[in-house]
């Protein structure tokens, strides 16, 4: 081949790797500037753990499911992981793709105002209600007002305060979560002032998308509850075994128990343990209201008690509680 071909042929080849390799550069670019989500950090220097922030321009979770705040991707305790990515489709939009101890509230007002008013879901601001014949919890609702979120970060805990001036329900909806001084614990404070002119009455529960130690949902898993426990649900991948939930195999599918019969509204019953028996790792989960009622679900990626408290504040007051996670570790199973 000729001195002056062989030359114009390499030349080509150099610009089309310059430009394969820019445009690689590039794409990276666009994942790494999608992916840069708001986030923090807090450790108490025994647990540590990574949430992303409320944002309603760029935060990871914009969908109208969940409360925004306290979305923990991952913590850390004596090696061992918790929470994690149990989803396979991400969108900041679905309804379904977050992590962590995340809590969802009954819609407000929804039953009050026709199509084309609006409602509200703490947490979430107010939604517009179109024309349907009943609420979708798993439905991506039209976000008329996000309301304003404040936040203050410490190195060992994060408050989140989120405010809806609305027409009829308005709130301060404040939630702190904080890793306790020289201990294993979590503790999730939350607040709940009503600046509106009319009762705000409605039911939360935390979701508590648990993953021990990236474990698959299966035999390694074990679920202790404060009473004894039945339902139906469970069907041959799992069963009760007086007061614990055991897997017989790896799901291959999700399961529901709703809900969970044997609880009598005590508060002391609002007290759960969930143990990865193969690493020796576990969490203790207590709250300080009584269980209204409780839901089990599980999926081939995450194992979920899911209890339900009831949230009233009358006008100009405050309604408060608390959700704590102990950590702990124990010799595995042979």
């Amino acid at each position: 081949m000729p001195a002056n071909i062989t030359n114009i042929y390499t030349g080509i080849t150099m610009r089309r790797s310059f430009l394969a390799v820019y445009l690689l550069v590039m794409h990276l670019s666009v994942i790494t500037a999608q992916n840069s989500f708001p986030e923090a950090e807090i450790s108490n220097g025994i647990i540590s753990a990574h949430l992303y922030l409320p944002d309603a321009d760029n935060g990871y979770y914009r969908a109208t499911r969940f409360d925004w705040s306290g979305i923990i991707t991952n913590l850390e305790f004596k090696g061992h992981s918790y929470f994690g990515k149990w989803f396979d489709k991400y969108s900041p939009t679905i309804n379904d793709a977050i992590m962590g101890p995340v809590e969802e509230f009954g819609p407000v007002g929804y039953d009050d105002v026709e199509a084309g008013g609006n409602f509200v879901m703490i947490g979430v601001g107010a939604l517009e209600k179109p024309d349907e014949p009943g609420h979708g919890r798993f439905k991506l609702y039209k976000i008329a007002d996000p309301g304003s979120w404040k936040i203050d970060k410490k190195p060992d805990q994060i408050r989140f305060v989120h405010e809806l001036k609305s027409p009829e329900y308005s709130y301060e909806y404040s939630k702190t979560v904080r890793a306790v001084k020289g201990k294993p614990l979590l503790v999730i404070t939350h607040s709940l002032k009503n600046t509106g002119k009319k009762t705000i009455e409605t039911t939360t529960y935390n979701h508590n998308f648990m993953i021990i130690d990236e474990e698959a949902t299966g035999p390694n898993y074990v679920i202790h509850f404060p009473v004894e426990v039945s339902g139906e649900g469970l069907g041959t991948q799992a069963q009760f075994q007086g007061n614990k939930i055991v897997f017989t195999e790896n799901l291959a599918r999700s399961i529901t128990v709703n809900p969970v019969s044997g609880f009598g509204n005590d508060r002391k019953e609002y007290n759960f343990r969930i143990e990865n028996i193969k690493t020796g790792a576990g969490v203790k989960i207590t709250g300080d209201k009584p269980v209204d009622k409780l839901i089990f679900w599980a999926s081939p990626k995450t194992v979920c008690p899911e209890p339900y408290i009831t949230v009233k504040a009358k006008p100009g007051k405050t309604f408060k509680w608390k959700i704590s996670y102990e950590y702990y570790t124990f010799e595995p199973e042979k």
